[in-house]
C-alpha cells in the first residue's frame, strides 16, 4: 500500500520462522521501519489498507478464537470460486494497527467472509469493506468507523439475482460508488451513496459499456471504465475498451416536496478511448485517474507482456 500523506510503502514480510510483521519503507532513501509484529492469530487473511493520515493500518484475519457457522451451499455454486469459501462461515476479525505505537486492536468480528478493505481518502476514521461471496447471495457493501462503531450496510438487495460490488470511494471521500445490476447481467448501473445523509444516485449505462472496474476523476465530474472480456457478466456484447464516461443527471419531475429520499437517476455518456480487443481480461485493467485528472492509467497485456499505460482524457487535434 502507498500512503497518501508521506508516499511511504507499507507491506508485510515473514521471518524465517514464518511470523509476519508490518513494515514501512521510504521510496527515496529505501530505509525500512518495522511497525509491528503481528500476533500469530492475526496473520492477514485478506488485504491491508492504510488510512488517510497514515496513523492506522487496517487488516483482516480468520479468527482462531471464533467458531465457524457453516451455511448451506446450493449445488449450482459448489464448483464456483466464491461459493465454498462463503459457505464455510469462517470466523473473521477486522483489526487496526497504530502506526506510531504498533498497538493492535480488534474492532469487528463476523462469520461473514470479510474482504476488500479500503480506507477513506479524506476521513482517517472511515473504513469500507465487503461481505464476500456469490454476489447474488450477499448484501456486500459495508462501512465501519475505526473504533468499531457505526457499522452500516450501504446497499440492500431487493430483487432476485440483484448484485452490487466493486465498491470504491470518490476522491473527496463523500460518496461510495459501486457496480449495480438489477438483475445480474440484465440492467446495468453505476450507483452512488453519500455517507452524509445517504442520498443515492444511479447512472444507467449500456451493456456494451459495462466495465470490470469503474473509477471517478478527482473533481468528481468524470468516470472511467475498463470494459469486459468475452466471458464477463455483460457478455455477449460487452465492449473491450477503456471508456470515459460523462454523467448526465435526469430532472426530478415528481411532486414538489415528495422526492426527498428517492434515488436520483441519470445516465453515463460513453466515449471510447483505447481499443482492448487484444487484451486478455484474465488481467483486470483497473483504471485510475491521475491526480490532475488529465490521464487515465491502466494495465494491459494487449501487446503480449503486461505493461502500465496511460491515455489522455482530452481529445487531441490531429
Amino acid at each position: 500500500m502507498t500512503g497518501r500523506k508521506t508516499g511511504r510503502v507499507y507491506y508485510t514480510k515473514r521471518d524465517a520462522a514464518g511470523a509476519q510483521a508490518v513494515y514501512a519503507a521510504d521510496l527515496d532513501t529505501r530505509a525500512e521501519k518495522e511497525i509491528t509484529k503481528l500476533p500469530s492469530d492475526l496473520s492477514p487473511g485478506g488485504n491491508l489498507a492504510v488510512n488517510a493520515d497514515e496513523t492506522l493500518i487496517v487488516g483482516l484475519a480468520v479468527d482462531p478464537k471464533g467458531k465457524a457457522a457453516p451455511r448451506e451451499l446450493p449445488a449450482a455454486e459448489a464448483k464456483g470460486r466464491l461459493g465454498p469459501r462463503w459457505a464455510a462461515g469462517l470466523p473473521m476479525v477486522l483489526y487496526t494497527i497504530d502506526v506510531a505505537t504498533g498497538a493492535v486492536k480488534r474492532i469487528h468480528t463476523s462469520n461473514e467472509w470479510l474482504n476488500h478493505l479500503q480506507c477513506s481518502p479524506t476521513d482517517p476514521k472511515q473504513i469500507l469493506f465487503c461481505h464476500e461471496g456469490p454476489w447474488h447471495y450477499v448484501d456486500r457493501i459495508w462501512t465501519i468507523r475505526a473504533d468499531g462503531t457505526g457499522l452500516t450496510k450501504v446497499h440492500t438487495r431487493t430483487m432476485d439475482m440483484e448484485i452490487a460490488g466493486h465498491e470504491f470511494f470518490g476522491a473527496d471521500g463523500r460518496t461510495i460508488w459501486y457496480d449495480l445490476q438489477t438483475p445480474r447481467s440484465q440492467v446495468f448501473w453505476l450507483a452512488g451513496w453519500e455517507l452524509a445523509g445517504g442520498r443515492r444516485t444511479w447512472y444507467r449505462l449500456e451493456r456494451a459499456e459495462w466495465s470490470v472496474h469503474f473509477n471517478v476523476s478527482p473533481d468528481g465530474r468524470l468516470f472511467a471504465g475498463d470494459g469486459g472480456g468475452p466471458r464477463s457478466v455483460a457478455s455477449p456484447g460487452n465492449g473491450q475498451w477503456i471508456y470515459l464516461f460523462r454523467p448526465e443527471g435526469l430532472p426530478m419531475t415528481g411532486l414538489p416536496g415528495k422526492s426527498a429520499g428517492l434515488i436520483r437517476p441519470g445516465v453515463l455518456r460513453a466515449e471510447r478511448l483505447v481499443d482492448l480487443s487484444k487484451h486478455d481480461y484474465a488481467l483486470e485493467p483497473n483504471v485510475t485517474f491521475t491526480p490532475d485528472g488529465k490521464w487515465i492509467v491502466f494495465r494491459s497485456n494487449m501487446h503480449g507482456a503486461t505493461h502500465v499505460y496511460a491515455v489522455e482524457v482530452a481529445k487531441q487535434n490531429r
